[in-house]
């Protein structure tokens, strides 16, 4: 694994924007941008192995997490609204379709000699799909031929750049997958942050192409009607079908959220309110539990004092249940705050052990710090998106880099 300096495509805002990434160059990161081409990651095709069969196990395993919280009834340690948890429990059991989500992990490639480590798994509503299904794909059949390859004196065999990525193939076979699950129309919800009306356009666009019919439609636009107990558009035609790239934990404490709950086994919600147990960081302490000392996870540990000395730890990251975008995070080195970031989560936390030190450096020697996002379709992964941070903090201020492997 290594960090190359790259000169940008001209042009290459356009470039980007022609597959549909609009959001590049946001003025809140300049004179940085989202999609950074300056530079990208080279893998093996050893390392890309290495990431996939992590990914893979990490799934089973987080399955296997989510069945011991329901059989032994750990929603509170999770902050699981109680109304929800028989829906939880029927969902878990009838086994609705799910169809994505996205692990992070930190990892400074095979010459650290380290095993990657799992930060979070974002398998509710994860953004940076479009960048990492389609951009970046585009980006790397303009430029691999001029990245630089092992000679080889038939040129045919000389290596050539390639991407690990089957995202976009992978999300139309798992739409078609589940196509005669779902009622007429698919509605597309979601709120008006440029990520993810990105990520929802681009999910609507792969159903689309599987023989979906779609709508989409603003979380804030769907109503609900007593007489006809029913989510309605507005046109007042009724809702059976939808994904919404909005928080499940949110939705419990909205206003609807009864209603969702009473109607949820008449309609097709994606992602299915069972991923509540997944995207929660709640199922990090579970996972260590579980599985203590795997290579693949980090000391982690439901926060009862507000610091690591219980554990034993030292260095450690404290983040609350839901967090996102790297909110309401610190960082502890030696015992010290470092780093604390603001933002609207509070609640219960946990604390997990920092990851082995995973940074590169640009041409001006600024440190990088790249996180993995390993996107699971199907159960299974399928691809590989970086983002990059200035800091230890991956948020919504990182940059997006693309990646190739030999």
């Amino acid at each position: 694994m290594q960090r190359i300096t790259l000169t940008p495509r001209a042009d290459w805002q356009t470039k980007v924007e022609s597959v549909g990434l609009t959001y590049h160059s946001p003025e809140a990161m300049a004179p940085r941008t989202y999609w950074d081409e300056s530079a990208c990651y080279e893998f093996t095709a050893a390392e890309v192995d290495t990431l996939e069969a992590v990914a893979n196990t990490m799934q089973e395993m987080c399955l296997a997490a989510a069945q011991h919280i329901i059989d032994n009834k750990r929603y509170a340690e999770l902050e699981i609204p109680a109304e929800a948890i028989p829906v939880i429990e029927w969902a878990w059991n009838a086994e609705p379709p799910a169809l994505y989500g996205r692990f992070d992990f930190s990892w400074a490639g095979a010459q650290s000699g380290q095993a990657p480590k799992l930060l979070e798994y974002n398998a509710d509503t994860p953004t940076s799909l479009l960048e990492a299904a389609v951009v970046q794909w585009h980006w790397l059949e303009e430029v691999g031929p001029s990245l630089s390859s092992t000679p080889h004196f038939l040129t045919f065999l000389a290596a050539k750049p390639d991407q690990f990525n089957s995202i976009h193939e992978r999300l139309i076979a798992k739409w078609k997958d589940i196509a005669p699950y779902l009622n007429a129309t698919v509605y597309f919800a979601g709120t008006d942050e440029p990520e993810d009306i990105l990520t929802l356009a681009y999910l609507q666009d792969t159903a689309q192409q599987a023989g979906l019919s779609t709508q989409p439609i603003a979380m804030l636009d769907i109503g609900w009607n007593e007489a006809r107990n029913s989510f309605l558009d507005l046109k007042e035609d009724r809702i059976d079908s939808i994904f919404k790239l909005y928080p499940w934990e949110t939705m419990m404490e909205e206003q609807f959220a009864a209603h969702a709950l009473a109607t949820y086994r008449d309609m097709h919600w994606i992602e299915p309110i069972w991923k509540m147990l997944l995207s929660n960081k709640g199922i990090l302490p579970i996972l260590w539990e579980l599985y203590p000392n795997h290579a693949n996870l980090l000391p982690a540990y439901f926060d009862s004092n507000g610091d690591g000395a219980t554990h034993g730890m030292r260095d450690f990251i404290r983040k609350p249940l839901h967090s996102r975008e790297g909110a309401n995070i610190t960082v502890v080195r030696n015992g010290v705050a470092t780093v604390s970031t603001d933002g609207p989560y509070d609640g219960a936390r946990i604390i997990q052990a920092l990851a082995p030190e995973a940074v590169f450096h640009d041409t001006t020697g600024q440190a990088r710090f790249p996180v993995l996002g390993l996107w699971m379709i199907d159960q299974e992964c399928g691809g590989m998106g970086i983002r990059e941070s200035s800091g230890p903090v991956t948020d919504n201020l990182s940059s997006f880099v693309p990646h190739y492997f030999r």
